[in-house]
Formats: structure tokens, C-alpha cells, sequence
């Protein structure tokens, strides 16, 4: 059996915070499986499908990730793919107390799931998918934010719905 994980999230867009985590979760585990959330209670600038081709075109080079789109329970969903580790990346102190509330209820749900935690590197600490899409969205560089790809289908994105 593969050490696999998935990290998963809603990336939309996905940051250099994402990134860093990913990268660094590859160290630790063998394959991770990088699911992209369908949230039907947030209302996203990019289509699951759209997230998934970033990503894809992101680690197009890493045959140790896998980029997957899901909708309903992650517990359900890592079931599904076979693993029951989830990897998490932790900013900040709200980040802390959404995640472990979060963690109590899969717990709750699979008993068998178990939620690593990794804190992100101080340096991306400050950084979320809605802000860096305000940056954008006012004319700001998304450089050191978000990988050149991102702010070139961001910029682009938020100029069509700007006008």
C-alpha cells in the first residue's frame, strides 16, 4: 500500500501557501491526491474544472501528485480513494479552530480518518485566496502570491466580470 494523502481544499484560487504545503507534504508522503472541493456554499471565480486545469498545469512535472475534483464528505471522498489521511495547512489561529472543529466532526463521521496538521511557512502566513483576489480585482501584482499562470487566468477572469 502506497503512503498516500490528499489535501484538499477549495483553491480558487490556488496560492503559494498551497503550494508550499503540497510541496512539503511530498516529503513526507509517498503520493498526494490534491482534491479540489466542490463548495456549493461559496461562490467561486473558477469552475472545478478550471482549478483542477491550474493545478494540473502547476504539477504537471510531479507523477507523485494527483489532481482530483470532489463534491460531498472528504470522508466519504478518501474512502473512496482508498486513504484515511488527510493533510491540512494551518495559517493562523481562526485557521486552528475552524480546522479542529472540522477534525472532531470527520472523526465523528470515520473514525478511522486521521487529519495532519502542517504550519505554513511564516512567509505565506498572510496570504488567502480572497485576498489575493481583492489585490487583483484593484490592479495589485499577484507576484509572490500565486503562481504567474494563476494571476494571468485571474486578472483575466476578473476583467470580463469587472465589465
Amino acid at each position: 500500500m502506497q503512503n498516500q494523502a490528499i489535501c484538499a481544499g477549495s483553491f480558487d484560487p490556488p496560492t503559494i501557501g498551497h503550494l508550499n504545503i503540497i510541496g512539503r507534504g511530498l516529503k513526507i508522503f509517498d503520493k498526494l491526491i490534491v482534491a479540489v472541493a466542490i463548495n456549493t456554499s461559496k461562490d467561486p471565480i473558477f469552475t472545478p474544472q478550471e482549478r483542477v486545469e491550474m493545478l494540473e498545469e502547476i504539477f504537471k512535472d510531479q507523477e507523485n501528485v494527483e489532481i482530483d475534483a470532489f463534491e460531498g464528505l472528504l470522508v466519504n471522498y478518501a474512502k473512496k480513494r482508498g486513504t484515511n489521511t488527510i493533510l491540512r495547512g494551518l495559517r493562523n489561529l481562526g485557521d486552528y479552530e475552524y480546522e479542529s472543529q472540522m477534525a472532531l466532526v470527520n472523526k465523528t463521521l470515520d473514525s478511522d480518518i486521521e487529519i495532519l496538521y502542517m504550519m505554513t511557512e511564516g512567509k505565506y502566513a498572510h496570504l488567502s485566496s480572497s485576498i489575493i483576489k481583492e489585490v487583483i480585482t484593484f490592479g495589485g501584482s499577484g507576484c509572490g502570491m500565486i503562481h504567474p499562470m494563476v494571476a494571468g487566468r485571474l486578472k483575466e477572469k476578473l476583467l470580463k466580470e469587472s465589465k
